[in-house]
């Protein structure tokens, strides 16, 4: 069977034409797993079985972490779709695509929202698959690729399928190694590189590196990242059910940030990284670092700065919550002059990426964690 739009593709559409297009066509449309072969489907919905997949509806508010059919329309910012295994896929408009629906925090891209209807066009707002309502969006983006809804995916009974329905289940108790975690000043200040040549130092090292991103939105990029630096096992929050974290709230933040941890021990780690994405002004990012089960799971924090300035701020930021960083590191270390910027400032140590991916020193920071998780 095929599931298509009422509207031609290729063609531009207006709110009036969604609605039109949801008026006409029926609420409640069954399908079967075969109906959905061949559709590309995103990094965000990878966990969720689509075997349960047996109608498509337009009858129900979305919520946050809804997987969603969608037809692809007027090609925008994001023109390739991340698929479950990384791979970024071009998309073409008229075709389908399975995304998530959820919020996103992006300074440097787009703010978005869940929407409270499906009766206009989606924006993609991540290549990893997020949709939503656009709220607000950087003067260098483009407008977003326009997602046409199908419907939401739901099962035999109605029950629309969502990404929390792929979330790992509790972890076997197991003794916690010492975790460090990156926090930084924004996005795109290194944090993702200073948690990867982390664990490329501590795997030198000879130990066995779990990795987490506890944050963000939902993309496999760093987690990939992680792995092809040297982690034995890498996690991101999309598998603890959630496609993206903004407007979540710190309770389950700080939930899969316990989880997490719980599940690298149990797989056997000897050291776990965190990265806790966006900048310590987002707030589930700032509300988490506050939180009590930060100072409970985490033994060390380093600090990514993009300049000297935001070193001694977050410095200062980290060290009013009680966590003192043992280093700052990010973008401000491929400048020698940024850096001997900060050096002049602080006598926190300042560490580039051949640092943190040395294993002798990068043992030494399993050590120090170590000793403040014992304290």
């Amino acid at each position: 069977m095929s599931i298509t739009s009422a509207t031609r593709p290729g063609t531009h559409h207006t709110a009036d034409d969604a609605a039109r297009r949801s008026a006409s066509a029926p609420f409640v449309r069954p399908i079967e797993p075969a109906d959905l072969v061949g559709v590309k489907r995103a990094y965000s919905t990878r966990r969720v079985d689509l075997q349960r997949a047996a109608q498509v509806r337009l009858d129900l508010a979305p919520r946050n972490g809804d997987l969603v059919l969608a037809q692809v329309g007027e090609i925008g910012q994001h023109q390739r779709i991340e698929l479950p295994e990384g791979r970024r896929a071009p998309m073409r408009e008229g075709e389908q695509v399975i995304v998530a629906i959820s919020n996103r925090y992006a300074p440097d891209q787009f703010e978005a929202v869940v929407p409270e209807t499906l009766a206009e066009p989606l924006s993609l707002v991540a290549g990893g698959g997020i949709a939503g309502r656009v709220v607000a969006q950087h003067a260098r983006m483009e407008d977003a690729t326009e997602l046409l809804p199908i419907g939401l995916l739901a099962d035999a009974d109605g029950r629309v399928l969502n990404v929390a329905d792929g979330a790992i289940g509790e972890a076997p108790r197991a003794p916690r190694p010492p975790v460090v975690a990156v926090v930084g000043a924004a996005m795109n200040s290194g944090k993702t590189t200073t948690v990867a040549k982390l664990v490329q130092g501590l795997a030198a090292a000879g130990e066995r590196v779990g990795a987490i991103k506890v944050t963000g939105t939902g993309s496999g990029g760093d987690i990939w990242s992680f792995k092809d630096h040297g982690a034995h096992v890498a996690y991101d929050f999309t598998d603890f059910g959630w496609a993206t974290t903004a407007e979540i709230g710190v309770e389950a933040v700080a939930e899969i940030l316990r989880r997490g941890i719980a599940r690298l021990s149990a797989d056997g780690c000897t050291a776990i990284a965190v990265e806790v994405a966006d900048g310590v002004f987002q707030r589930e990012t700032g509300e988490l670092v506050e939180h009590p089960a930060f100072a409970e799971q985490v033994d060390a924090v380093l600090f990514a700065a993009t300049d000297a300035l935001c070193g001694i701020a977050g410095i200062g930021w980290l060290e009013a919550r009680g966590h003192a960083p043992l280093a700052v590191s990010g973008v401000l270390t491929a400048s020698p002059l940024a850096t001997r910027e900060l050096a002049g400032q602080t006598t926190t140590p300042i560490w580039d990426i051949e640092t943190l991916a040395d294993a002798a020193h990068a043992k030494g920071v399993l050590v120090t964690a170590r000793e403040q998780r014992d304290r």
